[in-house]
């Protein structure tokens, strides 16, 4: 690749990490007591995909090792957002199944962020964001495959 294309894109995906780290800090901010980022992210991930899903699988999602989403996981059943339930397909392994409690800490998580959305919103109106939202899937998309091939 070109010089001046691999800067370009080296650009872009320090503008999209520097974008990360500061809307994970406000947001974050936002979160109840005792509720992390990396919490909430396994909170909505369970929401997006559904539960039933191995600790295996959800630390893979991730790119965390097991022990690090084992800590998360227990963390999140002793406060009964998440139940460990065994795999019915495998007696050996756990799926995570999200409690209604879990999922109405996720959702009021999101309601009270919207004050930290607001002066975004201003200077980034929704039609701005659903044009580039199918961009964005686009690459997430293109990048899980390449993590997981």
């Amino acid at each position: 690749m070109d010089k001046n294309l691999t800067a370009l894109y080296f650009q872009f995906f320090t503008e999209i990490g520097i974008l990360n780290q500061l809307s994970r800090a406000g947001f974050e901010a936002n979160l109840p007591k005792g509720i992390t980022l990396a919490h909430f992210s396994v909170l909505n991930h369970l929401v997006r995909l559904g539960g039933g899903q191995t600790p295996l699988h959800i630390a893979k999602a991730f790119q965390l090792p097991k022990t690090t989403m084992t800590h998360t996981l227990s963390v999140l059943e002793k406060r009964g957002l998440i139940v460990m339930r065994p795999n019915p397909d495998d007696g050996r392994s756990k799926v995570v199944i999200l409690t209604d409690l879990g999922q109405k800490l996720r959702d009021d998580a999101i309601g009270s962020s919207a004050p930290y959305f607001i002066d975004f919103a201003k200077q980034f109106p929704p039609d701005v964001l659903k044009s580039i939202l199918p961009i964005l899937a686009d690459m997430r998309g293109f990048l899980d495959k390449e993590r997981d091939s």
